[in-house]
């Protein structure tokens, strides 16, 4: 095993009710700083199904073992990428993997720093980007999952936490 990563598994750490509110402003947060823009919130969130063609997706190991992941649809995650990157017109589509894995990256490290417990306690990986419309992601053990639907630009953007028990 990583030494490292033992002494950060010592104190697993579990969700609670605190954690949707800090997902969301974490997320919020994220968006302020890099893409000088607010997310605002979905009407009917409850009534909507989780869907988009782009999903980004970092592991966490240590105090919590789970994957954060965004998922938005494409048009979406351009004008994500154009954002970050400053881009006036059309964005590169080599571009687009990069900077919503870098969000992803972001949302998933304000998210933790927020929780005392996590801060120093929880590793991230390097994140992974999965672009098109027929699949489904399913955690592989039971656990917990926080999922917050926002918008940008009124269209879904989905934020998750999948939590391995």
């Amino acid at each position: 095993m990583n030494p490292a990563l033992d002494t950060k598994m010592q104190n697993s750490v579990r969700p609670d009710a605190t954690w949707v509110p800090l997902l969301q402003v974490g997320a919020k947060e994220v968006f302020q700083i890099m893409l000088q823009t607010e997310l605002g919130n979905l009407p009917n969130v409850e009534e909507l199904t989780i869907s988009g063609d782009v999903t980004a997706m970092v592991g966490l190991a240590g105090a919590l073992c789970g994957v954060m992941s965004i998922r938005c649809d494409s048009r979406t995650a351009e004008k994500i990428a154009g954002r970050m990157l400053g881009s006036i017109g059309a964005v590169d589509p080599k571009d687009v993997p990069d900077a919503i894995a870098e969000i992803c990256n972001m949302v998933a490290g304000n998210f933790k720093s927020k929780i005392t417990q996590l801060a120093e306690h929880c590793m991230l990986s390097v994140p992974t980007v999965i672009r098109g419309n027929d699949y489904e992601m399913v955690t592989v053990s039971d656990g917990d999952q926080i999922t917050v639907g926002l918008a940008y630009d009124a269209a879904p953007i989905w934020f998750c936490l999948a939590v391995h028990t």
